[in-house]
């Protein structure tokens, strides 16, 4: 059981939602949303995830298409 699991809170500014996913704080540098705190894991609510995934879907394209 992971920490999503347990019920932690999206680390976006101003959020208070049940984070959805976890990703990489190098990861989310990479987009517009600003993170409170210091981490290496970021977790993300649903509508946070969802603006990380449209800012960075070129980005992310481009790094797969490296493999």
């Amino acid at each position: 059981m992971g920490k999503v699991d347990k019920g932690v809170k999206c680390m976006a500014k101003d959020c208070g939602n049940l984070a959805e996913r976890s990703l990489s704080a190098e990861q989310v540098s990479k987009s517009s949303i600003r993170i409170e705190g210091n981490a290496r894991r970021i977790y993300l609510c649903h509508e946070h995830y969802k603006q990380w995934k449209k800012e960075t879907k070129k980005a992310r394209e481009l790094e797969h298409l490296a493999y």
